[in-house]
């Protein structure tokens, strides 16, 4: 490994600049080579890198001498993606979903410890202040024993890539777009306890969704049952009329107490963090919009200092299952 590592990036879209211009502003990586078939994107991304090369395809960002591969395709190809930089060995920072299916999921997982290399997924909610001092909460049972949560994503408008609309090449619709942030928060505040039953309604179009094979759900509910007995509610849609762009919260309910992560005024990214206590409640953290680009720098600094396979990305499998099930899979 060069004394920074080399990192392609593999769609420049907005977020996969974004993730690029965090990773640049570590100081730990050098971007060696971008990939994208739109010309204004391989501009921009050039103006955060004007040293990296650009080329048309993961078959030659893989020829580029590369120690990491920054994934921002569409959902579709994740996996296969992921797996051949791994089996090359290249590390792989892939936006979410890693996989379609806990299959694919688990094949990724598979294929970065074979290969002994980092695996980061964008699962960015998790690094906001708010979410890290929850979860503190949760861990050192400030909360007493918490027994319920409820996590929802609401956003009032939808994709606007084709793509996503298509079960086959995005594996799903609102749950696989924003129910996996949620998942995901709710399995890792708890400690990743084993999940006992998952109950799950999806809706397309206000009437419920027969075969998710077909379309994709714009709106669904979910209630995760743990072995230790809490319940997670799970809600999320597109396009619903909720008289802002989003709405975006996490409660935990413990028997000493609660905590909350809440979006303010319908932003996607300025968000308030409460410990509840009965009719009031007091700031876990300052209020916070600057934590989007969170993962991908954590995700470049532990390449720079050499970091391989964190067993902890079998993690990604757990939340694929749940998600599974909420599909009927």
């Amino acid at each position: 490994m060069s004394e920074r590592p080399r990192v392609g990036f593999l769609g420049v879209g907005w977020i996969g600049r974004h993730r690029m211009e965090a990773m640049v502003n570590t100081g730990a990586i050098e971007v060696a080579a971008v990939a994208d078939p739109d010309g204004d994107s391989r501009a921009a991304a050039l103006e955060l890198a004007p040293n990296a090369a650009t080329v048309d395809s993961i078959e030659e960002l893989l020829t580029q001498d590369l120690d990491g591969l920054v994934i921002a395709s569409p959902s579709a190809l994740h996996a296969e993606q992921s797996i051949r930089a791994l089996e090359a060995g290249v590390s792989v920072f892939c936006q979410k979903p890693l996989g379609r299916t806990a299959a694919e999921v688990g094949q990724v997982v598979e294929a970065a410890c074979k290969a002994d290399r980092l695996l980061g997924v964008d699962l960015s909610y998790r690094q906001t202040a708010g979410m890290q001092a929850i979860r503190e909460l949760v861990w050192r049972g400030e909360l007493g024993r918490v027994f319920a949560a409820d996590l929802t994503f609401h956003n009032a408008y939808g994709p606007d890539k084709s793509w996503f609309y298509d079960p086959a090449q995005s594996g799903g619709g609102c749950v696989m777009d924003l129910g996996v942030h949620l998942v995901d928060l709710g399995l890792w505040a708890l400690g990743w306890p084993a999940v006992k039953d998952v109950q799950a309604q999806l809706m397309h179009g206000g009437a419920p969704l027969t075969d998710p094979s077909c379309n994709c759900e714009d709106y669904a509910v979910a209630t995760i049952t743990t072995e230790d007995g809490a319940v997670l509610r799970i809600a999320c849609s597109w396009r619903l009329r909720a008289d802002r762009e989003a709405v975006i919260a996490a409660d935990f309910y413990g028997t000493d107490g609660a905590a909350a992560l809440r979006n303010v005024d319908g932003s996607f990214y300025a968000m308030d963090s409460l410990r509840m206590h009965g009719t009031w409640a007091e700031p876990l953290t300052d209020r916070e919009d600057d934590w989007g680009g969170r993962a991908a720098a954590d995700w470049a600094r532990r390449l720079g200092a050499g970091e391989r396979f964190d067993p902890e990305s079998a993690r990604l499998v757990d939340v694929a299952r749940v998600l599974d099930r909420i599909y009927g899979r």
